[in-house]
């Protein structure tokens, strides 16, 4: 064993002060805290607020208290349709919404979010996070807003909440040509121009101006999101009819986007963290949905008296054939469009023919069920 000398002793001491020097900046950036603004699309009264609020709860404990999300609801700092650019610029740190929100700077924006009908390959939620998991779908959607919008945000997808219902109606209808006859809220960009194709007057807004322009008489119908949210806005005040199944949001997927260079700053740990956490709230949605959603439609029904109808069955053959004519040409015009496109239909290819006969599964044993 070499002998240890005074010399020695101090010259590993100075080495490890020196190592210790070098470690300081990291250590201190990894035990800083991270605060953010995170601007939501909507209001407090949302489920899906509350489900942001324990996105941010659960980071704040998986690090130990270094970061610190605050959840503003719709309109505190922008409205809804400004929220990507606030993001951009750093107008606020992060942003909750859907992607199909930005359709107007590039329709493929849509088929991340919602797209109508599983894009027209009868894809459901789950199939469609599965394409996005595991299907490829995660590299296109970050390419989409840093090569395509070439934006300064890193985007995660956080809430799968649909499918979303046909909607809410003054009136009852019969049939496709019912719905004609009215002006419809439905979600912006190619959703909208899918109904248009339907002949159907749609017309797009944010949800909390969907009630009073009920109210006024400017729309006769409209759609949002599920049974607990659409309560908490209060649509049963002036729609009495509700119809469940819908085929232009089958599938819907809320994002947090973060400013990039906010998201630059953070440690790999801190990253890891939110990741994780983006993928804990997708799961706690699913849970959320059911429930929550079943408890609304109940009161919805009981207390409110809000009639619960089935969806005209021509409407949905003829949503799908304006679903794929829309698409279809709309890939002939936008080459990252046709490319999102075609990689959902070849995982529909390999997926649907199992996943549906699964689903069938639980239909049966539903329509079967003594609580039915």
């Amino acid at each position: 064993m070499a002998k240890l000398t005074r010399r020695g002793a101090l010259g590993g001491a100075a080495s490890a002060l020196a190592a210790a020097g070098l470690a300081a900046p990291t250590l201190a950036r990894a035990q800083s805290t991270v605060r953010m603004k995170i601007q939501t699309a909507v209001p407090t009264s949302s489920i899906y607020f509350d489900l942001m609020k324990k996105l941010g709860e659960r980071c704040d404990k998986m690090s130990g208290g270094k970061i610190k999300m605050e959840m503003l609801p719709d309109g505190a700092v922008v409205n809804a349709f400004e929220m990507l650019d606030a993001v951009d610029k750093g107008v606020v740190d992060g942003g909750y919404s859907w992607t199909h929100y930005w359709s107007g700077k590039n329709t493929a924006a849509g088929l991340f979010s919602n797209p109508a009908a599983g894009a027209g390959t009868g894809m459901d939620q789950i199939s469609h996070v599965a394409w996005l998991l595991q299907g490829g779908g995660m590299a296109l959607y970050k390419r989409f807003y840093a090569e395509v919008l070439k934006l300064n945000i890193e985007p995660l997808m956080v809430q799968p909440m649909g499918p979303d219902p046909l909607g809410w109606f003054k009136t009852p209808i019969a049939s496709l040509d019912d719905m004609r006859k009215l002006k419809y809220r439905a979600p912006p960009g190619l959703v909208g121009e899918i109904f248009k194709e339907m002949g159907i007057n749609a017309v797009a807004m944010p949800g909390g101006e969907i009630v009073p322009a009920a109210q006024r008489g400017v729309i006769d119908a409209a759609e949002w999101i599920g049974p607990a949210d659409d309560l908490a806005l209060g649509f049963h005040t002036v729609f009495k009819h509700y119809y469940l199944q819908g085929l232009h949001q089958s599938t819907d997927v809320g994002e947090l986007l973060i400013n990039k260079r906010t998201w630059d700053k953070l440690a790999p740990e801190h990253k890891a963290i939110i990741e994780a956490a983006a993928l804990a709230c997708m799961t706690e949605t699913y849970s959320y949905n059911v429930q929550r959603n079943a408890q609304a439609l109940q009161k919805i029904q009981g207390e409110f008296k809000v009639q619960v109808h089935d969806t005209p069955k021509d409407i949905f053959p003829a949503f799908i054939k304006a679903t794929n004519l829309v698409y279809d040409r709309e890939a002939g015009k936008n080459p990252f469009f046709k490319e999102v496109l075609e990689s959902q239909r070849t995982f529909a290819k390999l997926v649907v023919p199992y996943w549906n006969k699964i689903v069938g599964l639980y239909y049966n044993l539903g329509i079967d069920s003594p609580y039915k």
